[in-house]
């Protein structure tokens, strides 16, 4: 069949049509892959979208002394052991997926190999009902993740005023200013700014916290550490994240 021919019968803007969306698809692919898991200039990259490879296994509320400080006061080989043990629980419960890390709902807490003082964190994350999550600014608890609806079950203890608040703050910051979780099966975005004791958090580009100072959940009459990890919660629900970058301050 000749061009002529093609056109008359039509199929010829059908192929095009076809190529022309193949093509619309394949640069779609392209340009999604390419920003998955790439940092903003001047972030980098605490997770590579390929492997842990950075990350630690630790839950400071389980060892003995339940502190940060209990695991710095290890000796050498404590802490080689315990390191070694938790290894072994987090490829247990973490994975990576589709260029996302994905936690079961259990295990160990994933951990930042390296410390962190005053930063800007940047990360997205997808839950499930039911689920409870957060985010531990230099080891400690915690900016909130959580099922904030009725069916949740945690209304009585403010869940439904959502996600975002620094949690286990006992004064101001503790609940989020407005709330802005996105429905299940949608990613949500935190933007998190800590400067000294101090914690500014967008959320789903609304601001819930507003520069306000973290407590020190595990020393409660000393000030929140100078430096510590980025840790991720399990606690009883999938969780899945990606695009997480940070920018030293």
């Amino acid at each position: 069949m000749n061009l002529k021919s093609l056109c008359k019968s039509g199929l010829f803007s059908l192929l095009v049509l076809a190529v022309m969306g193949t093509t619309a698809v394949n640069a779609g692919e392209k340009k999604s892959d390419k920003k998955l898991n790439q940092p903003p200039e001047g972030f980098i990259a605490l997770f590579n979208g390929k492997d842990l490879s950075g990350w630690i296994g630790m839950n400071y509320h389980i060892v003995k002394g339940k502190s940060p400080m209990a695991v710095k006061k290890m000796s050498e080989k404590e802490r080689e052991e315990l390191l070694k043990k938790n290894w072994e629980d987090v490829l247990e419960h973490w994975s990576v997926e589709d260029g996302e890390l994905v936690n079961d709902g259990h295990g160990v807490y994933l951990t930042t190999a390296e410390d962190f003082g005053d930063f800007e964190l940047l990360l997205d994350y997808k839950t499930v009902a039911k689920a409870d999550s957060g985010i531990y600014l230099r080891g400690v608890p915690q900016v909130q993740i959580w099922d904030t609806t009725k069916e949740g079950g945690k209304w009585d203890r403010k869940a439904n005023l959502g996600s975002g608040g620094l949690f286990n703050n006992k004064g101001e910051g503790k609940y989020p200013l407005v709330h802005a979780d996105k429905p299940f099966g949608e990613w949500n975005h935190f933007r998190i700014i800590m400067k000294g004791d101090k914690v500014t958090v967008y959320f789903n580009d609304k601001l819930v916290v507003d520069n306000k100072k973290m407590d020190n959940y595990y020393e409660k009459d000393k000030p929140i550490y100078e430096t510590g990890p980025i840790q991720l919660q399990t606690h009883g629900g999938e969780i899945r994240f990606r695009n997480v970058f940070l920018k030293k301050l």
